[in-house]
């Protein structure tokens, strides 16, 4: 099998080269790549030539134009990545018959209410980013390509920057934070991405009806208020010195840290489908912080 991962650099980038290099012939592009090969998806048309040359059998997007609040400001930057460029892999993997894995976002929802939302629920996203994931969406499914989409939601990893690394900045400068608690979801690892990615890759290589859009996050739930306090009580009691206690983090609504973009309340991800399907565990979002935390504070 010849894997076509784009977007190699990035966090789930990064990891994913690590998991589906046992599935097959792994080609890891980012946009300089090596021997004159890279994926520009700001020049989505380029990617048209690159896998026709290519010629793989699974297309693994893991590139996206991630910056919420400046899409505000740039949103035919957003489009051209987020959308335009899925739709060019779209229609050269059916036309190659390979398939497409692409990974989209809790923001393509408008955030109402307090339950997990389920594949098939109403989108309505809320700024610029979430339209452009959702567009994405849209063009693949509409291509008639083998797909995979998953859906997932405030993804982090130990390399580069992520919430815990500013909290944990930011607690050892003051001894108060101020941190949004009316922003619901489950933080999701790179890591874990990557190790289910791989597995319903190859699933779906002797089950292709598996194939379609499915959520993938951590179990449970927290806020960005929660997160903070366990990111700071974790790192404190492995030593590190912090100003800022757990107590010392305020929660405040969303309408009092405004921001370019507007972001869901409920980020809540029903994940039941992707585990019938697939066979698998998902694992608490504490166990994944907590893992990385360790990581980052042995370094």
């Amino acid at each position: 099998m010849r894997i076509v991962l784009l977007g190699r650099n990035g966090q789930l980038g990064w990891e994913l080269q690590r998991a589906l290099a046992p599935l097959g012939e792994l080609v890891a592009l980012d946009r300089a790549g090596a021997g004159g090969l890279g994926a520009d998806f700001e020049q989505p048309q380029t990617l048209a030539a690159l896998l026709r040359a290519l010629r793989p059998e699974v297309v693994v997007n893991a590139a996206a134009y991630t910056a919420v609040d400046r899409a505000e400001a740039e949103p035919a930057r957003a489009q051209a990545v987020n959308a335009e460029a899925p739709a060019v892999l779209a229609r050269e993997a059916a036309a190659l018959g390979a398939t497409l894995l692409h990974y989209g976002s809790d923001y393509v929802y408008d955030g109402s209410g307090d339950a997990p939302r389920s594949e098939d629920a109403p989108t309505g996203p809320l700024s610029v980013y979430g339209r452009s994931k959702l567009d994405g969406e849209l063009a693949i499914r509409a291509s008639g390509c083998r797909h995979l989409i998953l859906r997932t939601s405030w993804v982090y990893a130990a390399r580069g920057g992520n919430f815990a690394k500013t909290m944990l900045r930011l607690a050892a400068e003051r001894e108060a934070l101020d941190v949004v608690a009316d922003q619901v979801g489950a933080p999701t690892g790179a890591e874990l991405l990557a190790d289910v990615s791989a597995h319903a890759l190859r699933v779906l290589a002797v089950r292709p009806e598996l194939g379609g859009t499915y959520h993938c996050a951590a179990a449970g739930e927290t806020s960005w208020h929660g997160y903070a306090c366990f990111v700071i009580e974790r790192a404190r009691a492995a030593g590190l010195a912090l100003k800022a206690a757990p107590e010392g983090v305020r929660a405040i609504a969303s309408a009092q840290y405004p921001t370019p973009a507007r972001r869901p309340l409920n980020s809540r991800l029903d994940t039941q489908r992707l585990r019938a399907a697939f066979g698998l565990h998902l694992p608490p979002w504490q166990a994944g912080v907590a893992r990385m935390l360790d990581e980052i504070l042995a370094r």
